[in-house]
């Protein structure tokens, strides 16, 4: 038997009509061409499907069956076509996000909550697992939005700025560098360094300043939280380098210094890594703005 979904439609509409008449005003079609497709339907069937002498028409056994399969299938049909709908206009879809960036959480939840009110119906979702191997897992498809401040040339992979910060070094108050007004890099050669546990590749004091200048720290710590980092510090457990925004809440903390790296200061730009191709799409290109914006104001706090 070869069912369409005009059938189970029609199955509906004349047991909600009652008559043949009024089911094709339902449907929009004629009441000769509804006739024809019944007859083709228990042709297929093998047996009558409606008790045509009785007012209202009412369903045979056989055609209760095609109406409970009408009700079952006829809804989801329905929210299928909408979702599809959403995605062709862009008010739905997935944005699945990776971050190489532990300190992006400060800003990166105001952007979600604002992206959340703007989008609904957008699946919104932080992929933690997949940090260490976040482009990768773009152009598999299993993220949609990287947040990075390490671009590479990639296949299908477009690179959008951001926002630049800088890298700043803290360190408890009473600290022997409090008195430095920047700090060198051999400066780290007696510390005990304070940071993320992510890759000398995607951690900013190594890649803008240490590495280049071929100088090793005393030692390197790797911690998770912001706050544990900043606590090690205030108890002079070690020193650490972490981006502008993050100290904005202890430049006034006597319990800290914040300094610059080298004279002329460090700078970095963050970026969103997408899939080219997903862009353009209106949620994603507000995403992007809102990462612009909102860590400017924490910026400027």
């Amino acid at each position: 038997m070869y069912l369409e979904f005009r059938h189970l439609r029609t199955i509906r509409a004349i047991h909600q009509a009652g008559s043949l008449a009024r089911a094709a005003d339902i449907l929009h079609i004629t009441q000769s061409a509804l006739s024809h497709q019944i007859k083709g339907l228990e042709d297929q069937v093998g047996m009558e499907l409606f008790h045509r002498r009785t007012k209202p028409m009412k369903l045979s056994p056989a055609g209760l069956k095609l109406l409970r399969l009408a009700e079952q299938i006829l809804p989801e049909v329905s929210r299928l076509e909408e979702e599809f709908r959403s995605l062709k206009s862009g008010r739905s879809g997935r944005l699945h996000i990776a971050i190489e960036c532990h300190a992006c959480f400060d800003w990166l939840f105001p952007v979600l909550d604002k992206l959340r009110q703007a989008w609904p119906e957008v699946d919104l979702d932080i992929r933690q697992r997949l940090a260490f191997d976040a482009l990768e897992a773009l152009r598999r498809e299993e993220v949609d939005f990287v947040i990075s401040s390490d671009p590479v040339a990639l296949p299908g992979i477009a690179f959008s700025p951001l926002f630049d910060y800088e890298p700043r070094f803290v360190a408890a108050s009473n600290h022997r560098l409090a008195k430095h007004d920047y700090i060198e890099a051999e400066d780290f050669e007696e510390e005990m360094l304070l940071t993320y546990p992510v890759d000398r590749s995607k951690t900013d004091v190594f890649t803008g300043l240490l590495t280049p200048e071929r100088v090793e720290p005393r030692a390197v710590r790797q911690v998770e939280m912001t706050e544990v980092i900043l606590m090690l510090v205030a108890a002079g457990r070690g020193v650490a380098v972490m981006p502008d925004w993050v100290l904005r809440n202890v430049e006034d903390n006597p319990d800290y210094v914040t300094r610059s790296l080298t004279e002329k200061g460090l700078s970095k730009r963050m970026f969103a890594a997408t899939r080219e191709e997903d862009t353009i799409m209106p949620y994603i290109a507000h995403m992007i703005r809102l990462c612009r914006s909102e860590p400017v104001k924490l910026q400027r706090a």
